[in-house]
């Protein structure tokens, strides 16, 4: 017996309400151009709109302009998506809750994950949406997941409750020196200022015995 082994999230999609209001917002105000429209190819009598959420990856909507727009929060019951959490820069996420608020979209403003900043709110359709920005770059050829998954294993070692800067900072640190070569026999931390400290330690010690002398 063998896995299905994937390779990544390929689409996502909606059932929205008319078209125009799928693309004021997926496009209109979370940035994603909409590449293209056909029908949908198992419904005909609806639209599937095509839109690219910044990784050239894909969110689809499927939409029937005899459908109107619906507020009221979507069900959270078992088998149902709970929330849908998209990237953005820190530039970005900094001045989300200002551009949602300038809108009247009511939001949670900032919250702080320990690994990540994050921010909730609800689509016209009562979606629940998260903005997320993560609080760490991961090291060349790594993955940000393979970095969470190594600041779990410190995090759990040292029976914390959640992962933190300091398990993020760690793991930065081990991934790099696994993946990466040094010339260095020696990779272990070190502490150059330490002869600096001393040299002037006894400097002082002299100048104190010379002036006392």
């Amino acid at each position: 017996m063998q896995k299905i082994q994937t390779q990544g999230v390929h689409h996502i999609t909606f059932v929205g309400a008319d078209r125009q209001t799928s693309i004021d917002f997926w496009e209109g105000v979370l940035g994603m151009p909409m590449i293209f429209e056909q029908p949908n190819l198992d419904a005909p009598a609806q639209n599937h709109l095509y839109f690219d959420p910044g990784d050239g990856r894909l969110i689809t909507v499927f939409t029937n302009e005899n459908r109107k727009p619906d507020p009221a929060h979507n069900p959270e019951g078992i088998g149902n998506l709970q929330h849908i959490a998209f990237t953005v820069s820190r530039a970005t996420y900094t001045q989300a809750k200002s551009r949602l608020d300038e809108r009247g979209i009511k939001n949670t403003g900032e919250v702080d994950r320990g690994f990540m900043y994050s921010i909730y709110f609800r689509d016209p359709l009562g979606q629940l949406i998260e903005l997320a920005c993560y609080k760490f770059d991961p090291p060349v050829g790594v993955t940000h997941a393979e970095v969470l998954l190594e600041a779990h294993l410190l995090r759990t070692s040292q029976n914390d409750y959640n992962i933190t800067d300091a398990h993020l900072a760690d793991a930065i640190e081990i991934l790099t020196r696994r993946t990466t070569r040094s010339l260095s026999d020696d990779r272990t931390p070190k502490d150059p200022y330490a002869r600096v400290r001393n040299d002037k330690d006894r400097s002082d010690h002299h100048i104190e015995e010379v002036n006392r002398g």
